[in-house]
């Protein structure tokens, strides 16, 4: 077979939920990262329990990356719903492998390099119609040039536990595509680079990744109500947690969760709880309760298309304002945004670090996206973070629980420390901690919660700028659109244009003089995110004085760099 290296390549898989297409996905993935490749994946899959299009898009490439990429290269379509669904985006070159005979009869593009490949008859005629999806990876490993022994090993490591005969009825599968592969003549360019070597990384979702960040950071509680697309969060507490002596419970709505989240920082402990827009609006009175009790605490938000029960399983970075302001009255805390699965972890810990400082709830938001995306980072050492615990009473005199101090932070006390004896309730209380309802007393009891707050932006890492000096444009992206500015940053530099990036992961309080000197350093701005009023952009224009153009996407999918690049090109116009 002949084929031109590719170091950058995009498999995209469709066909029906059910079907293994996730599975597929999932393989590869592993596989290309084990052999020392990088990847990159995103999933998207229907809001029913089964069926409906399913589609799982990696990158596999030589060089690090930092999105999904603009499109695919190669497209492998399980039936007709998939080959529906993308045949507009069938591009000459493009490879397309496709079940035949299926319950469809594509017409090729000129231009596209056909390869059908019986995937459910050989199954079928093999009596293990489920390794359908074995087939079509078989297939793929051979025309593309996807490391076979690394595939090999996922699949033994997959199916091990279920026995000897099951590895060996998928290896069977999987071996039968390699041989009907290898019949076609291979006509495309398209093959996976070879990898420099083997490295110590793991893969990992977003959602994991911030479950691993929470355990890093001494999470001890965790409670959580089901809700797409954070629940993975909590199953993976649910399996580690337990193990270092914490404790998980799955509360029977998101009010219950945020409560007992309370319940376990009063008691003491570092504690959590994950959700999504619709649980985070149902969390925002108990969140003016953590502010106003200054109890430490952290909120995964897993954004997702909006409003309402909106678009469960698509991607959108709509829940800035509920993060900054979902509560009555004045209510602070601190809001940070990750951009990668690397950031999920140590962002992570960064949360847990600043809400037990600052005895505050802290929103930590990760979108639809990142939640499924899967990349390989390094092995992180847990031994390398820094934790810090909440400051606590040393039992010298009385006890006040809000007692005045030099930086507005007040000295806690557990339960059963003797003389430590407090309560915490949403009432506005003195120092003490008993109701006082003065007019002094509130202003001075607000003071004192809000400057706090003042140095947060002191422990965070200075904002990322991506470039050096003056900048005809400067892009201003957050959440894992800064992934996709980045990629399309370089090609604008590689094409002349003289453009810059700033990443905040600090959303609030806005790290503003910050924002200032970016901004003194382009001639304009622009601001890209997935949600329909430009949430951040907003911000922006209200604290600083920049003026950025907004540019908003908001169809459940996240922005491409090649979007980014056309439309700085047509600014700069």
């Amino acid at each position: 077979m002949q084929g031109i290296t590719k170091n950058d390549l995009i498999i995209r898989i469709g066909g029906e939920g059910g079907e293994g297409v996730i599975s597929v996905g999932d393989f590869i993935t592993q596989a290309c990262a084990r052999a020392g490749l990088d990847v990159y994946t995103f999933k998207t899959f229907p809001a029913e329990i089964k069926g409906g299009y399913a589609m799982y898009q990696v990158r596999i490439s030589t060089e690090r990356l930092y999105n999904q990429g603009d499109t695919f290269d190669v497209m492998c379509a399980f039936n007709g719903d998939a080959y529906n669904a993308n045949i507009s985006s069938l591009k000459p070159g493009n490879a397309f492998v496709y079940d035949s005979p299926s319950d469809f009869v594509p017409e090729i593009p000129a231009g596209v390099h056909a390869y059908p490949i019986p995937m459910t008859q050989t199954a079928k005629a093999m009596n293990n119609p489920r390794a359908k999806n074995m087939v079509a990876m078989g297939a793929l490993s051979v025309l593309f040039n996807i490391p076979e022994a690394a595939l090999r090993e996922v699949i033994a490591t997959k199916f091990g536990k279920r026995g000897e005969a099951v590895v060996q009825g998928n290896i069977a599968a999987f071996e039968k595509g390699q041989e009907l592969a290898r019949a076609f003549t291979k006509t495309d360019p398209w093959k996976i680079g070879t990898p420099s070597g083997k490295k110590d990384v793991i893969v990992l979702s977003g959602n994991n990744a911030v479950g691993l960040g929470a355990l890093i950071g001494g999470l001890e509680f965790f409670a959580a109500y089901p809700i797409t697309p954070a629940t993975e969060i909590a199953y993976y507490a649910a399996k580690h947690l337990p193990k270092r002596g914490g404790t998980l419970i799955q509360a029977e709505d998101e009010i219950s969760a945020i409560s007992q989240v309370l319940g376990a920082s009063y008691a003491g402990k570092k504690a959590m709880t994950s959700t999504s827009g619709p649980g985070l609006s149902l969390m925002s009175e108990m969140l003016g309760m953590a502010f106003m009790s200054e109890l430490p605490c952290v909120i995964v938000d897993v954004q997702r298309g909006g409003p309402s029960t909106g678009l469960p399983t698509k991607h959108e970075q709509s829940d800035l304002f509920l993060a900054i302001h979902g509560a009555h009255g004045d209510s602070g805390r601190i809001v940070l945004s990750v951009e990668s699965i690397a950031d999920c972890i140590n962002l992570t810990v960064v949360a847990f670090n600043l809400a037990e400082k600052y005895q505050c709830p802290v929103l930590l938001l990760s979108d639809g996206s990142l939640a499924f995306s899967t990349q390989n980072v390094p092995t992180p050492d847990p031994d390398s973070f820094k934790l810090v615990s909440r400051k606590r009473w040393d039992g010298e005199g009385e006890y006040r629980r809000y007692a005045y101090t030099a930086d507005s932070i007040s000295p806690m006390a557990d339960p059963g420390t003797p003389g430590g004896m407090h309560i915490a309730t949403g009432l506005e209380h003195n120092e003490a901690g008993l109701p006082s309802y003065t007019s002094v007393n509130h202003e001075m009891m607000q003071a004192k919660r809000f400057n706090k707050l003042k140095t947060v932006v002191d422990d965070v890492d200075p904002v990322e700028v991506d470039g050096e000096g003056d900048a005809d444009i400067g892009v201003i992206a957050w959440g894992s659109t800064i992934g996709v500015v980045r990629e399309a940053l370089q090609r604008l530099r590689a094409d002349g244009f003289k453009v810059k990036g700033f990443y905040p992961k600090l959303l609030h309080p806005l790290p503003v003089q910050q924002f200032e000197d970016f901004g003194a350093s382009c001639k304009q701005t622009l601001l890209p995110e997935v949600n329909f009023l430009g949430q951040l952009a907003h911000f922006v224009r209200a604290e600083t004085t920049l003026r950025p153009v907004s540019y908003t996407i908001c169809g459940g999918m996240p922005f491409t760099p090649e979007m980014i690049v056309n439309k700085v090109r047509e600014i700069l116009a």
